[in-house]
Parts: C-alpha cells; structure tokens; sequence
C-alpha cells in the first residue's frame, strides 16, 4: 500500500460560481475533493490529507496534513468564494505543508484544482515544477472550468516539469451532464497505483448506484468511518444554521423592543410638553372663574336683603 502524505489546493475564486457544472464549479470541486480524501485515508491509515485554497485574502491553510477525515470534511464548509486563483503561491504553501509533515517516510504529492484561467508565463510554471521534482513531490493538476488552449498548454509544460517515472497526472475535464468526482473516479488522481481502499471503493459503488437507500449514499456497515464523519459534518452544519438562525431572531425581537419603548418614550415626551405648555393658562382661566362666581353671590345677597 502507498504511504503517502498529499495536500489538496482548492480554487475558491470568483469564477468558482459559474454554473456550467452542476450545480456550480465550487460545489462540483467540493464533492470531488471530499471523494479524494476519502479515497487517500482508505487506502493507508497513516496516510494524511491536508487542504488549502487559493483565492479570497490569500493562500489559506485550511487543514494541515491529518487522517481525520471528518476534520477534513468539515474545513469545507463555509468558504468564501471571490478574488482571482494564485496558483504558484498555492503549490509552493503546499510543498511547504508537505516539508513540515511529521511522518517523512510519507511520499509527497499535491493535487491542484484549475477551473479559472492561468495568467502566469509558462516558464515560472517550469520553474516551480522542477524544484517539486527535485524535492521528490508528485503533481496531479484537474483541469475544469474555462478552456482554452493556452491553459492546458501551461498546465502541461507545468506537468512535464514535474513529471518523473509517471507518478504526475492531468485531468481534463469538460463541462457536462456527468459530476466531476465522477470522472475523477476512473483516473489515476483517484486510484493510486490501480488500487483504492475497498471500504470506500464500495461505498462509492453504492453512492453511485444512487445509494441503496443509505443515508448520504453509504453504507454504515461497508465504510463505518465515512458514514460517521459524513453524519457528525452534517450535524454540525445543521447547528450553526440553527444557531445563525436563532441569533437572527433575538437580533429583531431585540431591535423591535427598541423601537417600541422608543416610541413609548416620544410619546410620553410629547404629553409632557402638552401638559407644561397648557398648565398655567388653565390655571389662570380656573381662578378667574371663581372669583367672578363670588362676586356674584355676594352681589346677589346683598340684593335679597334690600
């Protein structure tokens, strides 16, 4: 079995949401790396998998080289899609990543997402490639998302670079009707030397037979692990929704208390202007009454007893 430690970079940029792959290049992306990872754990214990992504602020280590596949599932949720792909400075974070690895019996390979375009010269491709075949790291490049000639030139002078004894691979991929992960089942980037753990070579046999009726399309028996981390990533996206969720409901009754004694306040502002302003004509008026009313009984009385 291949010990092997990979990292996977990530193209989160903002081209990530086209449409053209269903339902929309990042999710399609998503599914395919979380079938990658699945697939490296399986096949080793001890091999480790780690995440970064591309665009945004910066290259981001999303996870460092681990075996918790729940972990690693759990990283994608979440992410900001926008900016432009920084290729380069992804592959070179990640063959730092692989430098630091705790086993170094592992071998090295990066697995790099490409669906927007390359704007860097293919000779500074070249370049990064040779110093990741003099560091002993393999490449695997998927290829998706917009194409053009000059792209998939780059990225195969970045490929020959690299390449040594075979253990580097492309995969092109076009827009259609069939998923990403599902291409990438049947290529070398999923199948490392024509084996895979069986555990989750069933599982995805399952998945794709529409999944038999198992929750998240695996069966608990034949892949116990994935069906639990698949479950525990679920319910915690079910939790921060629902805490997202409840934290926005007690924002509005909050701000809706507010705008109530606001309101109450103004009013009761109002009514004390109404009262000061009025107060001391009334009270004029009051005892001008009274006074006119005593004049007249005194008059009247006096008037009787004439």
């Amino acid at each position: 079995m291949v010990l092997e430690a990979t990292m996977i970079c990530i193209d989160n940029s903002e081209w990530m949401r086209n449409g053209d792959y269903s339902p929309n290049r990042f999710q399609a992306q998503a599914d395919a790396v979380n079938l990658i990872c699945g697939a490296k754990t399986q096949l080793n214990p001890e091999n480790t998998v780690g995440v970064l992504t591309m665009a945004g602020k910066g290259v981001r280590v999303l996870v460092t080289p681990t075996s918790d596949l729940g972990k690693l599932l759990a990283c994608m949720h979440g992410l900001e899609i926008g900016g432009e792909m920084n290729l380069t400075a992804g592959i070179q974070v990640a063959q730092l990543a692989l430098k630091h690895r705790q086993n170094k019996k592992q071998q090295q390979r990066i697995i790099v997402f490409v669906g927007s375009p390359v704007k860097y010269d293919k000779k500074v491709l070249e370049l990064i490639g040779r110093k990741l075949k003099k560091n002993s790291v393999a490449l695997d490049i998927v290829n998706f998302g917009e194409e053009d000639d000059e792209k998939t030139e780059k990225l195969e002078a970045l490929l020959a670079a690299v390449n040594n004894n075979d253990s580097s691979h492309i995969v092109n991929v076009s827009p259609g009707p069939s998923a990403l992960s599902d291409v990438l089942m049947s290529t070398p980037i999923f199948i490392a030397d024509g084996e895979v753990g069986s555990g989750f070579a069933a599982s995805v046999a399952a998945a794709a037979a529409g999944g038999a009726g198992y929750e998240f399309g695996v069966d608990p028996n034949m892949d116990p692990e994935l069906a639990l981390a698949l479950r525990v990533s679920m319910e915690e996206e079910r939790a921060r929704q629902e805490a997202a969720a409840k934290k926005a409901a007690e924002e509005a009754v909050k701000q809706e208390k507010g705008e109530q004694q606001s309101t109450s306040s103004h009013n009761a502002t109002m009514t004390e202007n109404v009262d000061a302003g009025t107060s001391e004509p009334e009270k004029k008026t009051r005892d001008l009454t009274v006074e006119v009313s005593f004049a007249l009984n005194s008059l009247l009385s006096s008037l009787l007893f004439v």
